[in-house]
């Protein structure tokens, strides 16, 4: 009736759309700008977690890809909604615990297991036990193969600045993830956390994703069950009335009749602070993960 052909305005109407999308596009951009800020990208590349570069667009794209969203976002919706309300402290940064956790996913979903079995992981207690007395690199490779046998697949992920995460456990469809940061960690503080995440997977509903931070586990339970799996309240309470417990010799003897690394009994007397901090440092080795 106006004389243009119905291309004409199906060109203009497609012409608009594509200019609308652009413009969003370009808003989403500069939203993902700002969260770029957050996100410990120069220690995620140090990693080799995402290819280092300093063009801020880029780390944006590449940002992107490790997330596996179209939009940073996204990230605070997908991921740290299930973790936040477990989040002990502000100063904790909500982008870099999601990344630490998106990496132990990452690596979990490589690792093959078996099917998930509550009663199989807890028969593997007092073998997990004997593995304490062991040095790393001949106790990791068993102690990931009899998860596997579990259906948990065990990783380790580097700490990222202002995660505080120690451990956590993430469940993708019928395989659950145990995931352990170990920087500068103390053989003590590895092993509490390893059994403090077994404690929720043989304990607890299935599915339900944990997360444990330095120093602010407010989750007594899984707390007093690792405790137990580790020494038991017998064998404990048996060394401090029968031993000197301020002994180093003695320590070591009792840990090693009982089948257990002396760096764990030494965690817990000062945990009840029957030892201080400076006593016997060298019966608990830090642990780091090389590549």
């Amino acid at each position: 009736m106006l004389g243009p052909k119905a291309h004409f305005w199906m060109n203009l109407e497609t012409n608009y759309q594509l200019h609308k999308a652009r413009l969003k596009k370009d808003e989403e951009f500069k939203a993902d700008l700002e969260i770029l800020k957050k996100i410990p990208y120069k220690q995620m590349s140090d990693f080799r977690w995402v290819e280092s570069t300093q063009n801020r667009n880029f780390r944006v794209k590449n940002s992107r890809e490790f997330f596996g969203v179209a939009s940073l976002k996204a990230v605070d919706k997908s991921v740290n909604a299930m973790f936040r309300k477990q989040k002990p402290i502000k100063d904790i940064s909500d982008i870099a615990v999601a990344a630490w956790l998106r990496k132990a996913v990452l690596e979990g979903t490589l690792v093959e297991v078996e099917k998930f079995d509550q009663k199989k992981l807890k028969s593997f207690i007092p073998r997990f036990r004997e593995l304490t007395m062991k040095e790393p690199e001949d106790f990791y490779p068993e102690m990931q193969k009899l998860c596997a046998d579990c259906g948990v697949a065990l990783v380790l992920v580097k700490s990222l600045p202002k995660s505080y995460v120690c451990g956590a456990t993430v469940w993708r469809r019928n395989k659950v993830i145990l995931a352990l940061s170990v920087r500068g960690k103390r053989a003590d503080i590895f092993w509490f956390t390893f059994f403090h995440e077994l404690a929720h997977l043989i304990n607890h509903s299935k599915k339900e994703s944990r997360v444990s931070y330095e120093n602010h586990w407010k989750e007594d339970e899984a707390d007093k069950k690792a405790s137990d799996y580790l020494i038991s309240n017998e064998q404990y309470e048996r060394f401090k009335k029968e031993y000197d417990y301020t002994n180093k010799e003695q320590i070591i003897d009792y840990a090693h009749e009982i089948g257990i690394a002396p760096c764990i009994l030494v965690g817990r007397l000062l945990h009840e602070g029957l030892l201080k901090y400076e006593f016997y440092s060298d019966l608990r080795p830090s642990f780091e993960i090389i590549n």
